[in-house]
């Protein structure tokens, strides 16, 4: 039975790791709640707590990583308030015990905010140009497996907006007025192929590439939010049709292309 660690069982973590039990894999699940630790023991899921810093590492990482052979990093850079961290120093500190426990594959979980926004179309050979901080942090994580651990099999998913049953843009932005930005493209992916894509990944043993993971669906933003509220019965939001429209549109043919995926909720 080969056995997968999954640092960082949240929205997507958990629904991933029991994807993959269901399939056979032994599944090692970090979170950094205690309370969470039942919940995820429940689900068959061989949970510990696990806290990355910049200067430590609480928990047992040391048993967490043991006798993995793939590892999926799934920790976004927390970059807001004052608890604010540099993440890259984080990934720096976790990297020596990733090599001690032998871990031969990586998936390591990004972001197309590497790319910014003065691209009109952007894909997996568009060089990242970030424009915000979270952007900047994870293309330098990024590198440090990429470039830095060659000895690593790592493969980059770059995800877009992510959404699901329990989590779309349109509830934020419901009844809100004069919203700017209202023919920019749409770029989201839904949660359940976000886990489609990471099981193509492993069982197609495709390495070392990067993906853009993004649905093949690209509406004006003013259309489909507003077409989404009403599905939700959620008060409309309304666009300022004086606004100026600017973003990029998102492709990752590489996800059908190199894993022959077909998405699941390719409309969303």
């Amino acid at each position: 039975m080969r056995q997968i660690s999954i640092l960082g069982c949240g929205w997507l973590g958990i629904p991933l790791a029991k994807s993959l039990l269901e399939k056979g894999f032994s599944v090692k699940g970090s979170t950094t709640s205690s309370a969470k630790l039942p919940m995820l023991q429940q689900s068959g899921i061989d949970s510990f707590q696990v806290v990355v810093s910049e200067t430590k590492i609480d928990g047992d990482i040391t048993s967490f990583l043991q006798d993995s052979e793939i590892l999926i990093i799934d920790i976004p850079p927390k970059l807001r308030g004052d608890s604010s961290e540099n993440f890259v120093k984080k990934m720096e500190n976790l990297i020596p015990f990733i090599k001690d426990a032998k871990i031969q594959k990586v998936i390591f979980i990004s972001s197309t905010a590497v790319y910014n926004n003065n691209y009109p179309i952007v894909t997996e050979t568009t060089e990242p140009n970030p424009d915000t901080e979270n952007g900047l942090q994870l293309v330098q994580a990024e590198k440090l497996f990429l470039l830095r651990e060659s000895d690593l099999s790592t493969t980059i998913i770059r995800f877009a907006g992510l959404i699901g049953e329990d989590r779309h843009p349109a509830y934020h932005l419901s009844g809100k007025q004069n919203l700017g930005n209202p023919g920019a493209a749409v770029n989201l992916i839904h949660q359940v192929d976000c886990i489609g894509i990471i099981e193509a990944i492993i069982e197609n043993d495709c390495w070392n590439q990067t993906f853009n993971a993004v649905a093949p669906f690209h509406p004006r933003r003013d259309n489909y939010y507003t077409q989404k509220a009403a599905e939700f019965g959620l008060p409309l939001p309304r666009f300022s049709a004086d606004s100026n429209s600017f973003g990029k549109v998102v492709h990752g043919d590489l996800v059908e292309s190199e894993l022959q995926y077909q998405f699941q909720k390719p409309n969303l």
